[in-house]
């Protein structure tokens, strides 16, 4: 049936018989003459009867481009013109449709030949029909079982050809061809897989269908017979298995050459295992350097193993990667930060994998001969360096971002992320910020839950914000939450994350402590509602144009912030009225309600001279209760009035009532959390200190009354003028000392760093702020009283002032207790004369004024000496306390204090006397403070 298809000269068979009677050298017509031309013809017609469509549509014109460069190489260029001709009228034939397998063909065909005859061979019998074809497995049945087909099994002029072929992609080493020590990879064929039965027909469809399924398959099958028979261990014959294409290459055509070089195709292969993490048998791991490299006992240019080496490097970093990924796989003490690390990595990889994939495509198309060696779209080493080049730089972005963030779970973990941001790369900043994006989500969901519910969903301790559960509600402010610093990201500051922890701590506080559960009205919960939107949407939708931690961040938490820290602010104020707290706290305990604490002083001097042991708690109580009716402190808030209570402080050998008296405030609730028991000793300090000012202001002002009214009195004692002289000298220096003291504590301490309070409590943006501000105006008021550690010193003077004053004040008592004794005893003397004279009888008896005698002898020879003696002593030890307590003034970092010696010392008297004091005082104290410490 074969032969009888062949007479017809037109038919497609008899043609290709022709071509091979040609190509043999047989120009004879007659199929019986030549057994070698019948052989070849038969293996031709299996090839040319194959389907095979390839997966890439090579243009035509990209085929026509190469045969005329092959030509203009050669310098036939009126070949190239006859061509071209050819070509046109080839593309003017509507019968062939696929006229780029016709010319890849005859371009393998004419290839082919000039190889053979560049190795010697022999010119009237090309490799391509050489002897020793290969022989395959599969078998060609006779005629297609197909239905519609069957009359033509009978017709003359029809030729029916099935050929089936079934090939596998592999590697298989052979060894050289003049020596087997050095193994030569053979590069991957494609996997054809089985082709339907094929006819031909001699009417004009059937040729039209089958022309360009025959040439490509007779392309694909020239790919595979154009190399020589190649002997193993010295055994000629040999056949490689279907599918296999040896592409081997030698240095030159010394037969004596034992290195031979791997072939780019080979090497290509490998490669794109190595960019998977698998080893070859050419490029393998090497353990000592970490690092793929080929096989040192290969035969490759230099040039080539630093190209491969490069590439290699893409290998290693996806198996770095990929043994991350592989060792923190469901680790749950990553954390979810760090899953999201991993699974954005992951996602990385997929992407990765693509590439891979298109690249195993590239490489296959190649190794099937569809794209010739160095066509555009062809795949070559310095090709895929190219083509790697923006996927090796993400992968070492993403193999440094793996070594950063080693250990390191939650915010640390972003920290990490976020240095390497700091790139100047464009391409590098924006990887990490889309990863950035990624691996925060988990802690913006932690965020927006905590921002707005304040719940903190936190089970691996990824967030920077703690919570002790085991904190009691009254110190929820200041205890219970926390920042964690080690997991606050880098792009997060301090302030912000201060304010992240104060929006949840402040709606806790609102639910738990100040027992409010009701819903944020008006204009507020609309704007906190909108925030919640924005960042919820923010939150589904984040891109690698966005950065978390941005602009957006500090607008959704500041609008959080000014919501949650207005609306805890106004139930402080309103329901908890914490300004009438405050001020009643300056009222009282900071004697800033005058009547009040000068009646109660009143009602309270004949308790408090008595020992501190004598002293009760309930006398006390009912004193002050009857100073609260008695003056406008009635007319206060009954709460307020409530809160007020005595105190007494811890008993010490000595005591008086003065020294452990004190008034106390009690605190509950939520306005504990400002007035806190700390605070509340800062207070009970405070007022000791200006209980015991006001009580040496009281004595001095008793003391002159005392004054005045005995100068009067003992005027017809002259004996006593010097010791009255010298009271009311020392009286009046006391009392200016005390003035002076008085007026800078309430004045220039208490009021002013009042009115300080008042300002920053009413500009106060959240409760953190009012807590800040009463505890600077505690501090500022205890270093300027001089209740601090550094004036501890001057505390101490300025304490043993007020003792001499104290002495003072009984030294003064006695001398006037004596002089009235004596006043008295010398009026009744002269009274009982007067009357003992009206009665006609003696004045004076010598018995009475031997008694007259003693009495005066002991009033002015004891007495007054004794007391003048003991005021001097107390004026020498006065004057040298106030000198000494201005020296440490003049000294002080305060300059309110310094101003204070200028005012104690106004007249310069105890300047005069003390030459230290003399010198300028702003540079004797720039002195001090400038020095530097050795």
């Amino acid at each position: 049936m074969v032969e009888s298809s062949i007479d017809n000269s037109k038919t497609p068979a008899a043609l290709l018989h022709k071509l091979c009677c040609r190509l043999l050298g047989d120009d004879s017509d007659s199929i019986a003459k030549s057994a070698a031309v019948s052989e070849h013809f038969q293996y031709a017609l299996r090839v040319v009867g194959s389907r095979f469509t390839p997966s890439i549509a090579t243009g035509e014109f990209r085929v026509v481009e190469r045969i005329k460069r092959k030509l203009l190489k050669e310098k036939r260029e009126v070949d190239i013109a006859i061509f071209s001709e050819l070509c046109r009228k080839l593309a003017s034939q509507p019968v062939l449709q696929n006229r780029w397998a016709i010319l890849y063909f005859l371009l393998s065909v004419s290839e082919n030949s000039s190889c053979d005859q560049s190795h010697g061979q022999s010119a009237g019998v090309p490799s391509f029909f050489c002897q020793g074809l290969p022989t395959y497995q599969t078998s060609t049945p006779a005629v297609s079982a197909h239905p519609s087909l069957a009359a033509s099994r009978h017709t003359p002029g029809v030729l029916s050809l099935t050929h089936a072929t079934s090939s596998s992609s592999g590697i298989s080493s052979i060894p050289s061809r003049s020596s087997d020590r050095t193994p030569t990879p053979s590069s991957f064929a494609p996997n054809l897989g089985p082709t339907p039965s094929v006819h031909f027909a001699d009417d004009k469809r059937t040729h039209q269908e089958n022309d360009g399924s025959l040439l490509a398959s007779l392309v694909v099958q020239s790919l595979s017979v154009t190399q020589n028979k190649v002997s193993i261990n010295g055994q000629p014959g040999f056949t490689p298995g279907t599918g296999s294409v040896l592409q081997f290459m030698s240095y030159g055509n010394d037969t004596h050459n034992t290195s031979h070089e791997v072939s780019e195709a080979a090497l290509l292969r490998e490669i794109i295992y190595i960019f998977q993490g698998i080893e070859g048998k050419v490029i393998k791991l090497d353990q000592t350097n970490d690092a793929y490299r080929i096989d040192s006992k290969l035969g490759v240019p230099k040039a080539v193993r630093d190209l491969v080496n490069k590439l290699a490097e893409l290998g290693w970093l996806f198996r770095k990667i990929r043994k991350y990924l592989d060792a923190h796989a469901g680790d749950k003490a990553m954390g979810l930060v760090g899953q999201s690390f991993c699974a954005a990595l992951q996602q990385e990889l997929t992407e990765y994998y693509r590439l891979l994939a298109v690249l195993e495509g590239q490489h296959q198309v190649g190794d099937a001969g569809f794209v010739g060696e160095g066509a555009s779209g062809s795949l070559t080493l310095r090709r895929l360096m190219v083509w790697t080049y923006d996927p090796l730089m993400r992968l070492r972005t993403l193999a440094a971002l793996v070594d950063a963030c080693k250990g390191k779970k939650g915010g640390a973990l972003l920290s990490a992320l976020h240095s390497n941001m700091q790139h100047g790369d464009p391409f590098v900043k924006s990887l990490v910020r889309h990863t950035l994006n990624l691996v925060a989500r988990p802690i913006r969901l932690i965020l927006d839950r905590w921002i707005y519910e304040g719940e903190l969903d936190d089970l691996y301790n990824e967030f920077f914000v703690a919570v002790d559960y085991d904190t009691k509600d009254d110190r929820l402010w200041y205890e219970k939450y926390s920042i964690r610093k080690p997991m606050l990201p880098s792009f997060i500051s301090m302030e912000l994350g201060t304010k992240i922890l104060n929006i949840g701590k402040s709606i806790n506080f609102i639910r738990c402590v100040c027992q409010d559960r009701s819903p944020i009205s008006g204009e507020d919960e609309k704007a906190l509602e909108y925030g919640r939107s924005q960042e919820a949407s923010a939150t589904a939708q984040l891109t690698a144009d966005e950065e978390f931690g941005g602009t957006a961040l500090e607008e959704t938490v500041d609008t959080a912030y000014r919501v949650t820290s207005k609306r805890l602010l106004e139930i402080f104020f309103s329901k908890y009225k914490f300004l009438d707290h405050l001020r009643a706290l300056r009222l009282y305990l900071l004697l800033g309600q005058g009547d009040f604490i000068r009646h109660l002083m009143d009602l309270l001097e004949s308790d408090l001279a008595k020992a501190a042991s004598t002293l009760y708690m309930h006398n006390l109580t009912g004193v002050l209760e009857t100073a609260i009716r008695a003056t406008n402190a009635q007319y206060a808030d009954p709460e307020i009035i409530e809160r007020l209570d005595c105190r007494l402080l811890e008993v010490s050998p000595g005591d008086t009532g003065w020294d452990v008296f004190s008034l106390d405030y009690h605190v509950d609730g939520p306005i504990s959390t400002v007035f806190t028991p700390e605070c509340m000793i800062h207070y009970l300090r405070i007022f000791n200190f200006l209980w015991r000012a006001k009580r040496m202001e009281y004595c001095l002002t008793e003391m002159w009354k005392q004054q005045m009214t005995n100068r009067k009195m003992l005027k017809s004692l002259p004996e006593v003028s010097p010791i009255l002289h010298m009271c009311h000298m020392m009286g009046t220096e006391m009392i200016h000392f005390i003035h002076q003291m008085q007026y800078y504590i309430t004045f220039e301490v208490l009021e002013c760093c009042w009115a300080d309070l008042k300002k920053q409590v009413a500009e106060a943006s959240d409760l953190d702020h009012i807590i800040a501000a009463h505890e600077t105006f505690l501090d500022q008021v205890l270093n300027r009283c001089l209740l601090d550690a550094e004036s501890r010193p001057m505390l101490t003077q300025l304490r043993t002032i007020f003792d001499l004053i104290i002495q003072f004040q009984n030294a003064q008592e006695s001398f006037f207790s004596a002089a009235t004794a004596e006043l008295q005893s010398r009026q009744r003397l002269e009274k009982a004369v007067e009357l003992r004279t009206d009665e006609g009888e003696w004045g004076l008896t010598e018995w009475d004024e031997e008694e007259e005698r003693k009495r005066s002898v002991k009033f002015v020879d004891n007495i007054i000496p004794d007391t003048r003696a003991q005021l001097k002593v107390l004026s020498k030890s006065y004057q040298d306390m106030v000198q000494q307590f201005l020296m440490m003034l003049t000294s002080h970092q305060d300059v309110s204090l310094r101003f204070l010696s200028f005012r104690l010392d106004f007249n310069e008297h105890y300047k005069k006397r003390e030459p230290k004091l003399r010198s300028p005082l702003t540079h004797r104290y720039s002195k001090r403070v400038k020095t530097p410490m050795p």
